[in-house]
């Protein structure tokens, strides 16, 4: 065999070595984008789920669930076409798309539950992350076009009022626990704050808000009169109380 024959099947066997590690490598690195693709599609339906879970702390419109569960529905469809194999994602997707049919159609407001009011700061400060949450969501959505700038706003607008409530009750309920502990100052700080809030609004929920506010504001420096009128009342009655003693007539013995 001469030396040149030689040289050549080496080198073609190298190409095919080269080759084969190419392919591999491609087969390796669409592999792994399928992974982070499937990992990103299930994370958000499980977001997603878990928001809706939270329908009972929050009052949900139609118009929200609608959006979460064709956010869902996305997500599904995205996975069955990364994973053609994956027989079950039909049938969850045809759940999902008869969930969205009944929302659509058959949605009672009267199944909504109320807003609740916090008791406690804990409790508020995860409503208000909630709300954040959704909004952050609702955002997204609109961004990618599955869902109409007017229902957005308007939505947005809900989550918005909600997040203000949220506020305003939980300051509320701190200026009056401040106000059982006597704690007249940081009341005030709180009422006083959650009034300059409200002030930049206009809006049935939040002129009610203000004048609650205020009225406790009031209520608040009118005891703060009261005590420190009672508590000169007492210095005074106590001084007079030492005059006299220090004056009263002399008994004789």
């Amino acid at each position: 065999m001469s030396i040149p024959l030689i040289i050549g099947l080496i080198s073609l066997l190298l190409i095919l070595i080269i080759g084969y590690s190419v392919i591999i490598q491609y087969r390796q690195r669409l592999e792994s984008a399928k992974q982070q693709e499937l990992a990103k599609q299930v994370a958000i339906i499980d977001a997603t789920e878990e928001l809706i879970s939270n329908a009972s702390h929050l009052p949900y419109s139609k118009e929200l669930l609608v959006c979460l569960n064709k956010r869902i529905l996305y997500a599904l469809e995205t996975i069955a076409e990364v994973d053609t194999k994956d027989r079950s994602l039909k049938q969850r997707i045809h759940h999902v798309n008869e969930q969205i049919s009944h929302l659509e159609t058959h949605f009672d407001q009267t199944t909504v539950v109320p807003f609740q009011v916090p008791n406690s700061d804990r409790q508020a400060i995860g409503m208000l992350q909630l709300v954040k949450r959704l909004k952050s969501v609702m955002k997204g959505e609109h961004g990618k076009g599955r869902i109409a700038t007017q229902a957005y706003v308007l939505e947005n607008t809900r989550l918005d009022n909600m997040q203000l409530r949220i506020n305003i009750e939980n300051v509320v309920k701190r200026a009056n626990d401040a106000r059982l502990k006597r704690q007249f100052g940081t009341a005030k700080q709180l009422l006083k704050k959650g009034i300059d809030v409200l002030s930049s609004r206009n809006d049935t929920y939040a002129t009610k808000a203000q004048q609650k506010l205020q009225y406790m504001l009031n209520e608040i420096d009118n005891n703060m009169s009261v005590s420190s009128e009672q508590e000169r009342q007492q210095l005074l009655d106590k001084d007079n109380d030492e005059l006299d003693v220090l004056f009263q007539p002399k008994r004789k013995w």
